[in-house]
């Protein structure tokens, strides 16, 4: 006999595990003289985003969310501020087409958030008024990050 019943495909599986924080640096290498300055800083943000499978039987991956945040006055360093958010989760029975979006979109917008609170906290704690953070659009990153690639990939010669 048979077995008459369709295969039931597993539903996909996209799960937080853990949010934390990885690493965070606050320097305020011109205090005290600093907080004495009016102006305002001009900021400079760089953001770059990793994922790593950390139990690939188990679907569990890290993505790891790093920003980097120079305030300046007057052309001095006001603060430095360093994050590294990570976060861990599950992700199963996801097409493989999906899992690289998921990875480089779906983590780092769940991420971001938490991010923008240690680094407006940090600021806060280093003597400057919170530091509000702009959203951050991962799709559009993602996707001018997939036309590099491409392009450097066309540029190669065989």
């Amino acid at each position: 006999m048979t077995d008459q019943q369709p295969q039931q495909q597993a539903l996909p599986v996209f799960q937080i595990e853990k949010i934390y924080v990885k690493d965070l640096s606050v320097e305020v290498p011109n205090a005290p003289a600093i907080f004495l300055e009016r102006d305002q800083p001009q900021i400079d943000m760089q953001l770059n985003t990793q994922s790593a499978p950390v139990d690939t039987a188990n679907g569990i991956y890290q993505t790891i969310l790093t920003l980097t945040i120079n305030a300046k006055i007057k052309d001095k360093a006001a603060f430095l501020v360093e994050l590294q958010q990570a976060g861990i989760f599950r992700i199963q029975n996801v097409p493989q087409e999906a899992m690289e979006p998921a990875l480089g979109i779906g983590c780092p917008n769940i991420l971001f958030p938490y991010a923008r609170e240690a680094v407006s906290d940090a600021v806060l704690k280093a003597g400057f008024p919170p530091l509000m953070l702009q959203p951050v659009n991962f799709e559009v990153m993602y996707m001018q990050q997939q036309q590099a690639l491409q392009q450097q990939q066309t540029q190669q010669p065989n």
